[in-house]
């Protein structure tokens, strides 16, 4: 199975999840988590989607806090055996995540600048001034320097991060993707699966435009057969 497309899980809970997962079935191997799913069973529908269907967890926290609360809650969910997990990318918070998560194969993600913010949400939460590409950029190199596995970033900078020195051998994973045509719904930095992964992205995210869709499957096989046409093809594919 192609594992580059991660269905995200954003519906009420634990039993929609599985119902969710039932009807993608083979046709999607890896599933995101998020704080929305937290107190609806999201860590036993993490648990149960990896352990008894075989499926790849991405569990999208976004931790932020003192470096010891971070190591902490990191060593926690590290022993569930998932695959990827969201922080700050703050080199501090990053280099407390890997101290949490070291011996494990949990892979942990900076976020550099979420993709549902523009220049004037960054000015009201008195973010330093520049565009947005570039403070993503810095961003996602000062993750890779304190030891980040990869980042969170918008297809529309994945080549600007693909292109830095440090992104060698690291991954790169895009929410804000639609399909042509598909709603926007609250992102704001967005493109297509194709353009995403010619960008230099390894995994890209999408929920709604499948959970929302009369098939879901129908609309995940559509996505995945996009991301394999000759218009997602980039030359420095990571393997």
């Amino acid at each position: 199975m192609d594992d580059r497309l991660i269905v995200a899980m954003d519906v009420p809970n634990a039993l929609a999840g599985l119902n969710l997962a039932e009807q993608l079935g083979d046709a999607v191997s890896f599933y995101k988590i998020g704080l929305g799913m937290l107190t609806g069973g999201g860590l036993a529908l993490a648990n149960e989607l990896k352990e008894e269907h075989g499926k790849r967890i991405f569990l999208d926290m976004k931790l932020f806090d003192i470096g010891a609360t971070v190591e902490a809650a990191v060593r926690g969910l590290a022993q569930f055996d998932l695959d990827f997990l969201t922080v700050h990318g703050d080199p501090y918070v990053v280099r407390s995540a890997k101290e949490g998560a070291a011996g494990k194969d949990l892979k942990i993600l900076a976020v550099t600048v979420l993709t549902s913010l523009d220049r004037e949400d960054l000015d009201g939460a008195l973010i330093k001034d520049g565009a947005i590409p570039d403070l993503v950029t810095e961003r996602a190199g000062n993750a890779f320097d304190a030891g980040a596995d990869g980042v969170i970033c918008s297809p529309q900078e994945a080549s600007l991060i693909r292109a830095l020195p440090e992104a060698d051998g690291r991954l790169i994973v895009t929410p804000g993707v639609r399909p042509a045509g598909a709603d926007k719904g609250d992102q704001k930095r967005i493109t297509t699966p194709a353009d995403a992964i010619a960008s230099g992205a390894d995994h890209v995210v999408v929920g709604r435009p499948i959970w929302q869709a009369p098939s879901p499957r129908n609309a995940a096989e559509a996505i995945l057969a996009e991301m394999s046409s000759p218009q997602a093809q980039r030359p420095n594919r990571l393997h």
